[in-house]
């Protein structure tokens, strides 16, 4: 064993520094086996892909040996609230414990950061005259001037979904780089800057792919100075890459445009060009456009293999794009009229340009290499994309040695006033200003620069040991495979029920039929329940019937009717304990985000009743499309994609349940299909191997038996 190993296995032992300091760990033998074969692929290099069971500990199985190994690393996760926690959390506490001299970074991407010129011009935009406006304003304003990082976090009481967000963040489109009169302050450079002199940079996966996508028309090689990657939740790596790998266009972007340019316009050139009339030709070829795609309730996606998507009338679409194309254009010859008066128009002028791109793009057939489609709701979007991040991604791990800080191709000889867009990772890993002033990281075992180390794990990455269903979009066949199993008892902590007396999921009366179990289960449990959806028609539809039924001391809530933050603190605050209402829990029903990432350990959280099995719905383009493919290649559709597309979301949904050693709980699945087809026995065995609850009577009794074991929890 080398030193690095040793090192590693004794920080997470019985006896190690962990054990020592930090309160509640215990050494997990899958926590160690995991670390040990992340720690031997951050000194030989390669590809590791690691199924971590809940439980098992994965954040300190990677950190303990890449923040050891003293080697330059780049942590990605899928959402910000982990990004949160890692940076602010576990690897402080860790390089605390440890003692290691480590800088570490927290980089997002651009709109998470507040833009100090677009928040001097939004006083001027029509938005800041609605109520309450100003005052949001002033109190952005007051927090600007004591804020260090500008990341909007920080900013209590400012939801994202405000009007007010986009008037005070940039984006990659309106941004205006080194030609912005507050670039030397800009909080998106510093943060650049500060992660380019860090040891440790923690991002997203959007961010990576946006970076991704700028390497791919032409910039440099991507992360030329990092040595080692690792995505946590890198079960979203293919549909998070998909939709950044691809182009899209939608109505959002262009009334984001006639916004800015009106804006911009009457502050800086009024009365130059008629700024009134070009963006109202704009706004209205995009309410037009919106029209042409149809009537829908709710969100839709329409297929798009030919000239058209189906469902539209060809005439109106045809008209509708041209008119949009036409407005752009004249847009276009307005700001050509005062580009040299300031940059802020050149950078409209730019994204003009580019939007009329897109549109002559998605006026052509489709690229038959991907899939094109629509998604209609409020607004419109078009998105064509390859089927998967295979080809790209690996290209980008494929074997190949790291290059040395400063070498003469990694763009170490970048200054602090290049015009590099500080969204690209490339540009954030160009250079390494730590050398050129004669420091060095932290020093370790595997010091030495070698082969690039590529890390990937979450809980749930395939129903298969091979873990297909990750390594095969994701183009990782070379990667070596690990699974490790959670350390939690299911049998004893866990049951679950699948009711034989429900309707087929595609009854009409199926979507009553679950609420009226939950309703008969909240009398015996009192709240402590989450129903997980498949669609937001059975979301609503549970939701409505529960919230006109339960009585006063179950608090109901629904996705949607508050923000999801909020909804997961109340759900977690009400977890028994009473409040002031004299409720005495929650029940929350939800879909889509809350399969996953939803953490509730503890008695906050003992039933998760599932209403069906969630295959992807059959109409969705991207499927269809990859489904198609899989059947030329002489597979089934079915068993090959369907299924474990199922299968992996359902030991989403699942994992809710059991977050913890002391958690008890029971998974209900109201699908029939779970216990009488022949595919559902597959299903199962992708579950944690919890007890199974033959029939209602057995339910019923699990249920007051966990009200019996929350009210004596020492007994």
């Amino acid at each position: 064993m080398n030193l690095l190993d040793q090192r590693v296995a004794d920080t997470l032992s019985s006896h190690g520094v962990l054990a020592q300091t930090v309160l509640g760990f215990q050494p997990r033998q899958g926590q160690t086996d995991m670390a040990m074969a992340v720690s031997r692929t951050v000194q030989d290099g390669g590809q590791l892909v690691v199924e971590a069971g809940t439980g098992t500990g994965k954040t300190y199985a990677y950190l303990v040996p890449v923040l050891l190994s003293g080697q330059r690393a780049l942590v990605s996760t899928a959402t910000k609230a982990l990004q949160d926690q890692l940076f602010s959390r576990d690897i402080p506490r860790l390089v605390e414990v440890l003692g290691l001299p480590i800088r570490v970074a927290l980089l997002k991407g651009r709109s998470n950061y507040l833009c100090l010129h677009r928040m001097e011009q939004a006083r001027h935009s029509p938005e800041s005259a609605q109520p309450g406006a100003q005052k949001a304003l002033a109190k952005i304003e007051t927090w600007a001037q004591s804020t260090r990082t500008g990341d909007m976090a920080e900013l209590t009481g400012l939801d994202e979904r405000s009007s007010l967000w986009p008037l005070v963040t940039s984006t990659r489109d309106n941004c205006l780089g080194s030609t912005c009169p507050r670039y030397r302050a800009c909080h998106v450079n510093l943060a650049r800057k500060e992660a380019m002199a860090s040891d440790v940079v923690v991002i997203n996966h959007h961010l990576f792919f946006a970076d991704l996508s700028v390497r791919e028309s032409g910039v440099a090689e991507l992360l030329p100075t990092v040595r080692v990657t690792v995505f946590d939740e890198a079960h979203q790596l293919n549909e998070i890459g998909v939709n950044f790998l691809g182009q899209q266009l939608s109505t959002v972007q262009l009334h984001e445009l006639v916004r800015d340019v009106l804006a911009t316009g009457l502050q800086l050139a009024r009365g130059l060009v008629d700024w009134q009339n070009l963006t109202a030709q704009l706004e209205k070829a995009a309410r037009d456009w919106r029209l042409a795609a149809g009537m829908h309730r709710g969100s839709v996606r329409l297929r798009w293999s030919g000239q058209h998507p189906e469902g539209v009338e060809p005439g109106e679409w045809d008209t509708a794009l041209q008119a949009v194309s036409q407005a752009l254009t004249h847009l276009q010859n307005g700001l050509d009229m005062v580009s040299e008066l300031a940059p802020d128009f050149q950078r409209l002028g730019d994204r003009t340009r580019e939007l009329m791109q897109r549109t002559a793009v998605f006026a052509d057939t489709p690229n038959p290499e991907g899939v094109r489609w629509a998604e209609v709701s409020a607004q419109l979007r078009l998105i064509e994309s390859p089927l998967d991040i295979a080809q790209a991604f690996s290209a980008l791990t494929r074997p190949v040695s790291a290059a040395p800080p400063g070498d003469a191709d990694s763009g170490a000889d970048l200054g602090p006033d290049d015009d590099v867009d500080p969204d690209s990772l490339e540009a954030l890993m160009a250079g390494d200003p730590r050398h050129a002033a004669g420091e060095s990281a932290a020093a370790g075992p595997a010091g030495g620069v070698g082969q690039r180390a590529w890390i990937f794990t979450s809980a749930t990455l395939g129903d298969e040991p091979s873990l297909r269903w990750f390594i095969e979009p994701c183009g990782l066949s070379s990667a070596e495979v690990m699974q490790v199993n959670s350390p939690f008892d299911y049998a004893q902590q866990a049951a679950l029920y699948v009711p034989p007396h429900l309707p087929r999921p595609g009854d009409p009366g199926h979507a009553s039929q679950v609420a009226a179990l939950v309703l008969e289960a909240l009398d015996i449990l009192g709240g402590r329940t989450l129903v997980l959806t498949t669609t937001l028609n059975a979301m609503r539809s549970i939701g409505e019937q529960l919230q006109a039924q339960c009585d006063g001391g179950v608090e109901v809530l629904v996705q949607g009717q508050s923000p999801k933050r909020r909804l997961m603190e109340r759900f977690r605050e009400g977890g028994g304990q009473g409040d002031a209402q004299g409720r005495s829990g929650c029940v929350l029903v939800a879909s889509a985000s809350f399969w996953e990432g939803f953490d509730v350990p503890g008695d906050a959280l003992q039933l998760v009743v599932i209403d069906k099995l969630p295959f992807p719905p059959p109409g969705d383009p991207l499927f269809e499309a990859r489904s198609q493919r899989i059947t030329q290649q002489g597979k089934s559709a079915f068993a090959d994609h369907a299924l474990p597309e199922a299968a992996v979301s359902l030991k989403q949904g699942a994992g809710r349940l059991i977050r913890s050693e002391t958690d008890r709980g029971i998974l209900v699945v109201c699908d029939n299909r779970l216990s009488t087809m022949s595919y559902g026995r597959r299903l199962v065995r992708g579950l944690p191997a919890m007890r199974r609850l033959e029939d209602h009577a057995a339910f019923l009794s699990a249920l007051r038996q966990l009200t019996t074991d929350a009210s004596h929890p020492n007994a």
